[in-house]
């Protein structure tokens, strides 16, 4: 296996180009468990440890979080989680801290196991993933982005250099259900944010498709029942069938299978009461909120 270790992006590129076959490793906190267990021998890691803006962060004139691919979970926890608090939240639930520390929002997505935590957060905020090669960088929108299980829309010859994250114009939340409370994959999760500016509600579901992907039923939902009650307007309280309906469109959403973890049916029980929680939590914060302001 050769080991390919370029110092810059243009290298970086350059390299990938040159070995499309090459995987790329960060953290590692995947790639590597893959190797220790022989489940996969490529011919050559491209380590990309050595490129500094793939482990910066900074805010666009719009409001707009330009995430480089290897930031790590901790310092999005800790510097961004006013801006991203659904990223936050589910990176809160990712490994153990050591797990925390390494593993990064870009290597979630090159990945594309539909069991990722980021996932739903990013499905939910409306991000743009930013992937570049040698024959320019193109911005690929997250709904467009998850092809199959663990299968992603990028070319071979490309690579994650930053993920564009709106800053968050209304609450957001993300609940995940596992076999055991930490250091788990998902049997299943769901993130969902309100987004005020536009009167719109988006949703993510994962680890109950092939894909993550969102409840546009429930989304569509939700949207009309707030805009033809006046709920936008009067901040008014959520009434619990509505969220008992809109989590029933969320599990009716997804495509789960039975596997070691859990079971469909389970699934689409748990992301129905996840759903209908979640909802009600954005809501009662947007309802704070517009309190405060007033």
């Amino acid at each position: 296996m050769e080991f390919l270790r370029p110092a810059t992006w243009e290298e970086a590129l350059a390299v990938k180009a040159q070995h499309p076959a090459a995987v790329p490793i960060a953290g590692g906190t995947d790639v590597m468990v893959e190797l220790n267990l022989d489940r996969r021998r490529p011919e050559a890691l491209l380590d990309l440890n050595r490129i500094r803006e793939l482990h910066e962060w900074q805010i666009e004139d719009d409001g707009t979080v330009l995430l480089g691919a290897s930031v790590p979970y901790a310092r999005i926890i800790d510097a961004l989680h006013d801006r991203l608090p659904g990223l936050a939240l589910g990176a809160h639930t990712v490994g153990s801290p050591q797990i925390r520390n390494r593993g990064s929002v870009g290597g979630n997505l090159g990945g594309a196991s539909p069991a990722g935590d980021a996932h739903p957060p990013l499905l939910a905020s409306g991000a743009n993933v930013e992937v570049a090669s040698v024959r320019g960088t193109r911005l690929i929108p997250i709904d467009d982005f998850y092809l199959g299980v663990k299968r992603n829309a990028m070319e071979p010859d490309e690579l994650i250099r930053a993920v564009h994250i709106p800053s968050a114009g209304g609450p957001q939340q993300f609940a995940k259900v596992g076999t055991r409370n930490a250091m788990v994959i998902a049997v299943c999760s769901f993130a969902v944010a309100l987004h005020p500016d536009t009167r719109t509600v988006r949703t993510g579901i994962g680890s109950a498709a092939p894909t993550p992907r969102r409840a546009l039923e429930a989304e569509a939902f939700i949207a009309a029942e707030l805009a033809d009650t006046g709920l936008w307007d009067n901040g008014g309280e959520l009434p619990v069938a509505t969220a008992k309906r809109f989590g029933e469109l969320v599990a009716r959403a997804a495509a789960p299978i039975d596997d070691v973890r859990g079971s469909a049916a389970y699934r689409r029980h748990a992301l129905a009461v996840m759903a209908r929680r979640t909802l009600l939590w954005t809501w009662n914060d947007h309802r704070t909120i517009g309190r405060a302001a007033a």
